[in-house]
């Protein structure tokens, strides 16, 4: 059974391959996505978000989740020497960086909950898999072709339980800036996939790594357990030594 709603500005796709799943579970999970942008989008003037960079509540009145954010949001900027950073250039606070990797996460633990093993869920490019698709087989996920406005698909990683994010400027235009040194534009990569061992932690540090410039799959090589793929300005791509072993489907 496969549903998709749009949420947190972006396509979300929740696909379960279990023989035994109820509409009131899909109807949960999507909740849960409109709980989350409703709280953290910085394009809602009602979200909690908003009402931080305002001023009109402080750190220590913030729900707990929206303290948990910011306490990942630290942390993964520590891990990442300052690459990663929720502060903008204007000065206010922006944890999209991190908030989709976290909600998906956080939505395949609702199907966890209700003895779901077999699923997808997808926000934005960003997807978590768990156990195998209807066929019995890995998740196939394609990675696009950051330079043709069609979707066209230049690569396709087979997953079994595993988080996988995208981060570049080929759909949104460069959002992301280099936190480490502002007035350096980001040089040398047009995107990055990360392939971790759930979405949270592929997203943030899919998005640091871009932030990083040609040095970012560099530093996913660094990282036990993360493979990426990245993709040059001039469309050459880069892999990490082990992310060839996604590339080929396992029949088990």
């Amino acid at each position: 059974m496969k549903q998709t709603r749009i949420s947190m500005g972006t396509p979300v796709t929740v696909e379960v391959s279990d023989t035994e799943v109820s509409q009131e579970l899909f109807e949960e999970v999507f909740a849960y996505f409109q709980y989350v942008d409703s709280t953290f989008s910085t394009y809602k003037d009602t979200s909690e978000i908003t009402a931080l960079n305002e001023g009109r509540i402080q750190k220590d009145e913030a729900s707990d989740d929206m303290k948990l954010v910011l306490f990942l949001a630290e942390e993964t900027k520590r891990l990442t020497h300052g690459y990663f950073d929720i502060v903008t250039l204007e000065g206010s606070c922006d944890p999209s960086g991190l908030v989709k990797g976290w909600a998906i996460f956080n939505a395949a633990q609702i199907l966890r909950s209700h003895q779901v093993t077999n699923f997808y869920v997808e926000a934005g490019g960003d997807i978590q898999v768990s156990g195998t698709n209807s066929k019995g087989t890995q998740w196939a996920v394609g990675i696009q072709n950051p330079f043709t406005k069609q979707k066209e698909i230049i690569k396709t990683v087979y997953l079994k339980d595993k988080g996988i994010a995208t981060s570049g400027s080929y759909v949104r235009g460069q959002h992301i800036y280099n936190p480490v040194d502002k007035k350096q534009s980001i040089e040398g990569v047009v995107s990055i996939t990360v392939v971790g061992p759930n979405v949270y932690e592929a997203d943030r540090f899919a998005t640091a790594a871009f932030a990083m410039g040609s040095k970012g799959i560099h530093f996913i090589e660094s990282l036990a357990g993360f493979e990426g793929y990245s993709i040059d300005t001039k469309g050459t791509a880069t892999m990490t030594t082990g992310f060839a072993t996604y590339l080929t489907k396992i029949y088990d």
